[in-house]
Parts: structure tokens; sequence; C-alpha cells
């Protein structure tokens, strides 16, 4: 018989696997919510490509309850759900890199998002941060109670210097911490996913031993070797 720690293992990081899908589902569907810097963060692809990760992991989850039900001698299930694994770490890594690359990028990235922006939502973020434009003054948008006319904010950039000036630092201060806690994350569900895999292809390997060693004492009239 397959020994209990092995299982108890194995069981464990199965329900690490669960947890990591409804962490990624949770997180796609209230990140969604109204908030101009989150969603300028996460976009709606990113969100949609966390939520695709969490389902991938938890129909990974509802195969490995079948995998391990099974009689001991049969081992399809567990070798079906190293192929759903292996789907997962690879649709893993795509997602993480695909984020990840995108932080590499975030000020020219943000400030494309920035033009886009809604006037209010422009003028909600250079309130909230005290700050007017992106790069400089010359992309402010005038109105709410910082940036209140172009005198003040062609004044900001007689000191281009100071950074905090411009909407351009507060920004990717918000997104860099968003972006690499959330790729950082995901590639963490990367340990989650090899881990069970490896516990997979122990079960495996000592369920075939067993039924081995079962074959080798019918032989021999049910004696066993000693």
């Amino acid at each position: 018989m397959v020994s209990k720690g092995l299982m108890a293992s194995w069981a464990f990081i199965d329900f690490l696997l669960l947890g990591a899908a409804g962490l990624s589902i949770a997180m796609s569907i209230v990140w969604r919510a109204p908030n101009i810097l989150m969603n300028m963060a996460l976009s709606s692809e990113f969100l949609t490509a966390g939520m695709v990760v969490g389902i991938a992991l938890g129909v990974t989850f509802l195969v490995s309850l079948g995998a391990v039900v099974q009689r001991n001698h049969v081992t399809i299930g567990f070798v079906i759900l190293n192929w759903f694994l292996i789907v997962d770490a690879v649709l893993v890594t795509v997602v993480g890199s695909m984020i990840w690359f995108f932080s590499l990028r975030q000020r020219a990235e943000f400030q494309i998002k920035w033009t886009a922006l809604p006037p209010a939502d422009r003028i909600a973020i250079q309130d909230q941060h005290h700050c007017c434009g992106y790069f400089s003054a010359n992309d402010s948008e005038i109105g709410g109670s910082f940036c209140q006319n172009t005198t003040f904010t062609q004044s900001l950039n007689l000191n281009p210097n100071i950074t905090t000036n411009f909407c351009v630092s507060p920004i990717t201060a918000f997104t860099d911490y968003a972006l690499e806690n959330t790729f950082t994350t995901i590639y963490g569900f990367m340990a989650v996913v090899l881990s069970l895999l490896v516990a997979s292809l122990c079960v495996i390997k000592k369920r075939q031993e067993e039924e081995r060693f079962k074959k080798i004492d019918a032989k021999r009239g049910g004696r066993g070797f000693v």
C-alpha cells in the first residue's frame, strides 16, 4: 500500500492547488471593480488571463479527485492528471511572463493609458496625488482642486527635476507594486503545480511497485518473501 505519509503530502499539495485556483478566480473578479489606478495596472485582458489560470487549476483539482479514488492498480488517472499539470505549468508561465514583461515598459505604457483616460479620471488622479500631467504639465487636465488653472500647472515645469510634480511617479509607484505582486503570485503557483506533479509521479511509482510485488507474491502461491 502507498505510504500514508506520501498520500498525506499529495493531498496537502492538492488542496494548495485548489487554494491557488480560488485565489486566482477571486482576484480576477474583485480587481474588476471600478478603481482607476488598479484598472490601469491590470487591464481586462490580464484579469481574463488570471481567470483562465484559475479555472484551469480548478479543473485540474477535479481531475485529481478522479485520479486518487481509482483502485490501486489503475494509474491512468494520475497520468492524465500529470498532463493537465504540464498544461497548467505552461499556462502559468505564459500569463506570469506576460504581466512581468508589461511591467518592464510601464512608464511608456501608462502614458498611453493616461491619454486614453476620460478627463474626469485624470482630474481625480491629479487631485489624489497632487500632480499635474503625466511626464510634464503640458498634458495636464485643468480642473479639480489641485490643477486649477494653466498658470499653476505651467509653473510646475519650471522645476522639472521634482518628479512628484507630475503623475508618472505616483502612478508607476502604485502600478509597479500591483504588477510585481501579481506576477510573483502567479509564478508562485508554479511551485504548487510542479510539487503536485512530482508527488503524483511518486504515487504512480509506488502503486506500480505494489502491483508488481502482488503479482510476484501470487506466483509464489501467496506466501510472500518470508
